[in-house]
Formats: structure tokens, C-alpha cells, sequence
């Protein structure tokens, strides 16, 4: 059974820290079959459950060596394998495949179509089934449709694989989600979602590398992009391996840890207010998710920002051509885009946890974007510099996309509304990526004027939703802080979840030498796979 907390001399005495959870073993429900799995952990422990700064350190840091490496692999992987179709297209994949009209568009769109198709499916097996494995099959699986996709040499066919690889990637981005939801405190996961999606920008570099050494390779029996295709497909399915191999489902299944090193990584996600894993599906939480205003704001924002997204993946080296530039220098300028990405995605991360505030940060981010597609639009094609200049400006949107996957897993609790807002998001991003590469087209060459415009005005809603959605924020915390007054607690909470370790030692400290009591620390729901709405003690951040 857990141990009972300290008294406040053993914490003015001791150098460990209990969560304020903790309660005395008679007054700590037992869990039922279906309850919290964290819960059912510590309830069955005998280890433990007070821990130094030292120790959580050391257990954080085996974390992100472990699971923080594999999340980068399989985000650079599914960024790349998607991405392929838009590197081959000055290879020939056009003549070759014989594509005319929306058709190439429609390779770019069908891919996020089936994603959408999918979401729905993903939140059910991410509750239902064990994380690391399903991982592993949906990189396997993907792998294998885009090494398939090599012996594709017209559209339907193409078609037909490109919908494969969307609906097994589908799983990829509500994971990624998932895991870092299960492993990392909130104040931990803003910085934590920047590096795996900064592997967008890693992807535009060694995908631009792959693919100008490659598009070097003269075959009498293979075309230029079926040769991208087999590389990268097999090194995907290659890595599933990897992943089935180390990826841990829970951290209550990992076998790199130790049974105490267990418990400190499940006790320090209490204050999270949002549970780890249930593997229980509730219809209470969808139907909390399809009415929460929250939503619907993330799911505006993500195809906001997804439509310009999705029109730069797919178009992006086709504009590159049109400012007069060959197919392989096109190529070498997506280096610095890719860059550019890497860095704008972890600057807006860093931003943001400093600032603590993801509106601002991302709206920002939007007006830079919008200040590059200017650029694209009014200055003449004989100014190629410029132009460039101008395209790599808009390559900063990327930064926008891991916030809001990032701000939105902070906000949601309960293990089924968390998957279910995911998939919501992730509906928002496919449709967003269907979209945008429709409002492009090969006859719009070399000005591309419709779809930039499109992207323009969709940079400017981008701003202004997310600046809405702090402030909608804000007034939640004020309507729970009135909640927990109307219950007889106090309204003021202290947030531990966006605390380090050595910092609420200190709080704690303080409060127990001065007496205070004008803040409360209240996370007894922490494990009880309760909503954030019904949750009068959870905190949302900014």
C-alpha cells in the first residue's frame, strides 16, 4: 500500500518531497478493475512513493534517453516517407506517372484524407491497445506501402498506396501525442513536443540530401522516384524493429526501469491532473469532448494553419523551380528551409515555456509567415534572392503546429477525452492538408497566386485564434477557481505540474515554516481519470 505523507516537520527535516495526494491507507479508495492504471500501480507497490530532486532527475533523464530518442525516429520517418512525393516531383515523377490536371494535387491531398479517415480508429486503439506496440506496426506498415509504392507508375495506383501510407500514419502523430502526455509533467511536455516536431526540419534536410544524391542515380529499370521510394521505405521498416524492440508501452510497463524508478515516474505525473492510461474507453469523455469549446478553438486553429502547410509540403520545390532555379539547386535551397524549421520549431517551444503563454507566441509566428507570402506575392520573379528570402519566411510556420499539439495535450484530462481531443486536432490538421494543396495547381505556375493568397488570409485567422483561445483560457481558471470557492476550498492552487522538483521543495518549505495556507495544492484527482471540465482543481495553461 502507498505510504502515508510526511508531517510538516518531516518536511522541514527531510530532504524528500511526498505529493500532497497522499493520504492515510484507510482513507485511500481501493481502485476497481477499470480504474486508472497509475492508480492500480501504486495501490499494489509496497515501494516507497517520497523521492529526492536527485532521484527524479535521474529517472527524467533515463526517460528522455530512452523514449525521447524513439519518438524522434518515428516522427523523422513518418515527416519523410510523406514528404517524398513532393521531392521526387522535379525527378520526372510528373511525366513519368503521366499526371495531368488536380492529380498531382491530389497525391499530396489524398495522403491527409485517409488520416482523416483514420482518427477516429487511432483514438479507440490508442486507448484500447499497448502504445509501444501499436507504434511499431504503424511504422512497419507505412514503410512497407511507400517501398510498395515504387512499383507504381500511374495515378491510380499512386493514388492507391498514397492512401495506404496516410491511413497507417495516421497513428504516428495522436502517439507521439499520447507518449508525451504518459511520460512527462506538463511543465515538461511544451519543450519535449518542439523536438520530435522539430523533426520536420531535420527531414527537409536529409530528404533534400537523399534526394539530390539519388536523382544522380541513371537506371534503365527504375525511374528516379521509385529509387527514393525503396530507400526510404525500407529504412522505415527497418526502424520498426527498432521501436518494437525499445519502445515501452507505459511507465508502469517499462523494463529499463527499475520497480522504484516506476513509481517515481508514475508519482510525478500526479500533479498533471490527467491521469496516465486506463485502457478503458468511456462515452462520457467523447461526448465531454464534442461539447467542449476547447476543441473546436484547437480544431480551428490546426486547419488554419494546416492549409498553408499543406500547399507549401506539396508545392514547395515547384515554387522553388518557378523562381528560375534548376531542379537540383531546388533541391540544395530546401536545406536552409529545412533549417529554418528545426530552429523556429524549438524557439517557439523555448518561447513558450519561458513566457508561458502559446497564443502570443503562435500568433507571432503567423505574422512572419504572413510577412514571407507578401513577399512571394508582390515582388517580381526576376528578383530571385528576394523571393527566397521571402519563401524561407514562411517556412517559420512550422513552429506553429507542435504548440498547438503541445497546448492542447496540456489542457485535457481523462485518458479517453485526451485521445479524443487528438483525434479532433488531427482531423483538423488532415482537413487543413486536404485543402491546401487544392488551392494550388500546375497551371497556377510560376506566380502560384491563388494559393499564396489563400495562405495569406489564413495566417492572419491563425493569429487571431490564438490569441481568442488564451484569453478563453484565462476565464476557465477563473470559473474553477470560483467552482473550488463554492466547494468550501481555496481559489488559488499552485500549478506543480509546471513546477521542477527543487522548486516546489521549496514552496513546500515556505509554507510549512510560514504557516500559509492562501494557496492549495489539491491533486487527489490526479489518477482518477477524471475531466479537466469536471476537475474544479485542474489548472490550464497558457
Amino acid at each position: 500500500m502507498a505510504s502515508k505523507p510526511p508531517s510538516p516537520e518531516q518536511i522541514e527535516s527531510a530532504d524528500t518531497i511526498t505529493p500532497a495526494t497522499d493520504t492515510a491507507d484507510s482513507d485511500t479508495p481501493k481502485p476497481t478493475p477499470t480504474a486508472e492504471k497509475a492508480a492500480q500501480f501504486l495501490a499494489s507497490t509496497t515501494v516507497d512513493r517520497t523521492f529526492t530532486p536527485e532521484e527524479e532527475k535521474a529517472v527524467l533523464r533515463r526517460i528522455d534517453l530512452r523514449v525521447l530518442p524513439l519518438l524522434l525516429g518515428a516522427y523523422f520517418f513518418q515527416q519523410l516517407d510523406k514528404s517524398s512525393l513532393s521531392y521526387v516531383s522535379i525527378f520526372g515523377l510528373v511525366e513519368d506517372a503521366k499526371l495531368v490536371g488536380q492529380q498531382y494535387s491530389w497525391l499530396g491531398s489524398i495522403l491527409y484524407l485517409a488520416q482523416l479517415v483514420m482518427q477516429p480508429l487511432a483514438a479507440l486503439v490508442l486507448v484500447k491497445l499497448p502504445t509501444g506496440k501499436v507504434i511499431a506496426a504503424a511504422i512497419f506498415l507505412w514503410g512497407s506501402s511507400l517501398t510498395i509504392m515504387a512499383a507504381c507508375t500511374d495515378f491510380p495506383s499512386l493514388l492507391g498506396l498514397r492512401f495506404c501510407l496516410g491511413a497507417f500514419e495516421s497513428m504516428i502523430a495522436p502517439s507521439c501525442i499520447a507518449v508525451t502526455q504518459m511520460w512527462w509533467r506538463r511543465g515538461e511536455q511544451t519543450w519535449r513536443a518542439a523536438l520530435w516536431n522539430a523533426m520536420n526540419g531535420v527531414t527537409a534536410i536529409v530528404g533534400s540530401l537523399f534526394t539530390y544524391g539519388l536523382g544522380h542515380i541513371h537506371s534503365d529499370t527504375l525511374f528516379s522516384y521509385q529509387i527514393i521510394f525503396i530507400l526510404c521505405g525500407l529504412l522505415t521498416v527497418a526502424y520498426s524493429f527498432v521501436v518494437l524492440i525499445f519502445m515501452p508501452d507505459s511507465p508502469m510497463e517499462a523494463k529499463f526501469l527499475g520497480e522504484r524508478e516506476k513509481v517515481i515516474a508514475v508519482e510525478r505525473l500526479r500533479a498533471n491532473q490527467m491521469g496516465v492510461i486506463s485502457r478503458e474507453w468511456r462515452w462520457d469523455h467523447v461526448l465531454e469532448t464534442m461539447v467542449d469549446v476547447k476543441t473546436w478553438v484547437w480544431f480551428l486553429l490546426i486547419v488554419a494553419i494546416s492549409i498553408p502547410s499543406g500547399g507549401i509540403s506539396t508545392f514547395g520545390s515547384l515554387i522553388i523551380t518557378s523562381f528560375g532555379y534548376t531542379n537540383f539547386t531546388a533541391i540544395l535551397f530546401n536545406l536552409p528551409f529545412g533549417a529554418i524549421q528545426f530552429v523556429i520549431i524549438l524557439l517557439g517551444g523555448w518561447l513558450a515555456t519561458k513566457f508561458r503563454t502559446k497564443g502570443l507566441v503562435i500568433a507571432g509566428i503567423a505574422m512572419i509567415a504572413a510577412v514571407g507570402t507578401i513577399i512571394m506575392l508582390t515582388v517580381s520573379r526576376e528578383q530571385k534572392g528576394v523571393l527566397l528570402f521571402g519563401y524561407y519566411l514562411v517556412s517559420c510556420l512550422a513552429g506553429i503546429t507542435p504548440l498547438v499539439y503541445a497546448w492542447e495535450a496540456q489542457n485535457t484530462a481523462g485518458d479517453t477525452k485526451r485521445k479524443c481531443t487528438s483525434a479532433v486536432v488531427l482531423v483538423g490538421m488532415c482537413t487543413g492538408n486536404v485543402i491546401g494543396p487544392q488551392l494550388y495547381s500546375l497551371e497556377q505556375a510560376p506566380e502560384y497566386r491563388p494559393g499564396l493568397i489563400s495562405n495569406l488570409v489564413m495566417f492572419i485567422l491563425v493569429a487571431i485564434i490564438a490569441v481568442i483561445a488564451d484569453l478563453y483560457l484565462y476565464w476557465l481558471n477563473k470559473r474553477h477557481a470560483k467552482r473550488r470557492e463554492a466547494l468550501g476550498k481555496n481559489a488559488r492552487v499552485v500549478d506543480e505540474s509546471m513546477m521542477g522538483k527543487n522548486k516546489l521543495q521549496e514552496t513546500k518549505a515556505g509554507e510549512v515554516e510560514d504557516g500559509a495556507k492562501g494557496e492549495e495544492r489539491v491533486v487527489d484527482k490526479g489518477f482518477q481519470d477524471t475531466t479537466d471540465l469536471k476537475n474544479e482543481d485542474f489548472i490550464y495553461v497558457y
